[in-house]
């Protein structure tokens, strides 16, 4: 099996911060390669009402709880942040982690959260055309900054779109995130590759991440790899237990 990097998502809902604090430090202590929360204002899955807490905020807490893992918000919508400010957020985070930070970034698609926080929800097509000229904003930011970031602070884009995501992908991230099955995986990965192409962009220079929410999937692992993906993400509910993970570590360290 093919050498590959292995995060966790903690879903921030239906949970207390002191759960999820202690649930990100015990998976950095397992030397995962990331962690990750994400960006939506309301539960995914489950009670509809249950607990929840913003992203980012979480996110700055991780980043000095942490001494291992890259740390990310997978993924941040474009539409709720201004994209100058969101560049200044994550260049802090990447401060207080020390360089640990991703820039992790998407078009949005939970409709709830726009409703009820007040922002236009618009459609698909005004949401991606919004996504790229946050993009060229947050780059132009990050350029701009005093002082800049301490790391890499990769840009990561999130969505499997083949007309405009993926080419926003090769045109701008540093990685990309979808989800599967392996064959869908294995056909968006292509149009990837093909996007690069047309735009004279190494596709080796994009990290290729892919999102598992069911530990079920642990089981089309090889088939995930042979797809494309380099590094897999594991989704982890409250009380997020670990064996899932340390399966799936153990099978990346050989």
């Amino acid at each position: 099996m093919a050498r590959f990097s292995v995060g966790a998502q903690l879903w921030p809902q239906h949970a207390t911060v002191a759960a999820l604090r202690d649930a990100w430090r015990a998976v950095d202590a397992l030397e995962v390669d990331s962690v990750w929360v994400w960006d939506h204002f309301f539960p995914l899955f489950g009670p509809a009402d249950g607990t929840h807490f913003e992203g980012w905020s979480l996110l700055s807490a991780m980043a000095v709880d942490t001494r291992h893992a890259m740390v990310g918000v997978m993924v941040t919508c474009n539409s709720y942040r201004n994209p100058d400010l969101l560049a200044d957020m994550a260049r802090t985070v990447d401060h207080l982690s020390d360089g640990r930070a991703y820039l992790g970034i998407g078009a949005g698609w939970f409709e709830r959260d726009y409703d009820e926080y007040g922002y236009e929800f618009g459609t698909a097509g005004s949401r991606l055309r919004a996504l790229e000229d946050g993009l060229v904003r947050i780059r132009a930011r990050l350029g701009a900054l005093t002082p800049p970031p301490v790391g890499r602070l990769p840009i990561f884009v999130g969505g499997g779109g083949e007309k405009v995501t993926l080419r926003l992908v090769a045109q701008y991230a540093d990685a990309w995130n979808s989800f599967g099955p392996p064959e869908e995986y294995a056909r968006k990965n292509a149009v990837l590759d093909r996007w690069c192409a047309d735009l004279g962009r190494d596709p080796a220079e994009i990290e290729r991440t892919v999102s598992l929410n069911d530990p079920a999937e642990l089981d089309q692992l090889e088939a995930f790899l042979d797809a494309g993906a380099t590094h897999v993400i594991l989704g982890l509910g409250h009380p997020f237990a670990l064996d899932d993970l340390q399966r799936l570590l153990e099978s990346a360290r050989g």
